[in-house]
């Protein structure tokens, strides 16, 4: 008997909503708030669910190397003014500036956007991050302004639409060579309910060397048993989060599906946030301090080398393709 035609289409729906559910599905990125840019394309390693991932031979050593073994926690790196990573917006009309780079071979001439109404990290790294509005181009720079205006350690600028890494060996503003707006915790992404990708966090230690998708290391030890810059690493899919406050669910759902890149130097297991007034308010402290609580032995690492399909390119085959 031949099935009426709406019965047959309504089973066509229902078999390719199966198999959509059953293949690996890119990332929707969140758009940086006040702009049309989202933060790289979907097929990004930024935004490349690493669920299915193996882990990685050297995970339990590396685990070992930052403090899990010892009882380290997570801590997030951010909270309220002045505390976290800020970043503004501006349009093409805006007042730019050559920096003077300290590592000019490997910092990107610019100009960047400039001037007193751009904030500047607190602390020794000083990060800037601006966005164009316009040309959805991303303009970091670390030590900004360390010596006199116009001044920086180092440079960058990413093109948001673009899968491009940097050269091979190079800086930017961090010392992973790696953009730091995409891994960092926002809080329109908590609101709305989704992290859409992976977030930069530090270790004390790291190797002399780097791993895709990092181009640059500042590691102390010539070390296997310590994590390189570009280290992927995720929270354990059976770590119980039932007992988590909302709010920290969205986190601790980030860090199972997109896990966390070990993007410089600094304190063990401190995963960075955007300078936000709104983190003090509301149920963020709550997330905050449950977030305190997270155990490094928790996570794994995992071998992210079947996601690469070109080593100067950030775009990431899905798992399981």
């Amino acid at each position: 008997m031949v099935r009426p035609l709406r019965a047959r289409a309504a089973a066509a729906v229902a078999t390719l909503a199966a198999l959509l559910t059953l293949a690996p599905q890119p990332a929707l990125a969140a758009a940086v708030p006040g702009t049309p840019c989202s933060v790289f394309p979907a097929d990004n390693v930024w935004n490349t669910d690493i669920s299915g991932l193996p882990v990685h031979p050297r995970s339990a050593a590396w685990l070992a190397s930052s403090g899990a073994a010892a009882g380290r926690r997570l801590h997030p790196d951010f909270g309220g003014d002045p505390y976290g990573i800020p970043f503004d917006v501006v349009s093409s009309s805006h007042a730019t500036t050559s920096y003077t780079f300290r590592y000019a071979a490997e910092s990107d001439p610019g100009p960047y956007p400039y001037g007193s109404d751009l904030r500047i990290e607190a602390g020794s790294d000083a990060h800037r991050l601006v966005v164009n509005q316009d040309t959805c181009k991303l303009y970091e720079t670390y030590a900004t302004d360390y010596n006199g205006p116009s001044t920086a350690g180092s440079g960058a600028v990413f093109d948001l639409t673009s899968n491009a890494l940097r050269p091979a060996g190079w800086t930017s503003a961090d010392a992973a060579g790696l953009p730091i707006l995409p891994g960092l915790v926002r809080r329109d992404e908590v609101a709305a309910g989704a992290i859409n990708h992976a977030i930069r966090f530090t270790v004390a230690t790291t190797d002399t060397s780097y791993m895709w998708p990092a181009r640059h290391q500042a590691g102390s030890v010539s070390d296997p048993s310590v994590p390189p810059m570009g280290a992927r690493f995720r929270l354990q899919a059976g770590y119980d989060v039932s007992g988590f406050g909302a709010e920290a669910q969205v986190v601790l759902a980030a860090m199972k599906r997109y896990g966390l890149i070990v993007a410089d130097n600094g304190s063990d297991w401190f995963f960075q946030g955007t300078e936000d007034n709104g983190w003090n308010a509301g149920a963020y402290p709550a997330m905050i301090s449950q977030l305190k609580t997270v155990p490094a032995s928790a996570f794994e690492a995992v071998d992210t080398a079947p996601l690469r399909i070109r080593a100067g390119s950030a775009r990431s085959r899905p798992v399981g393709r």
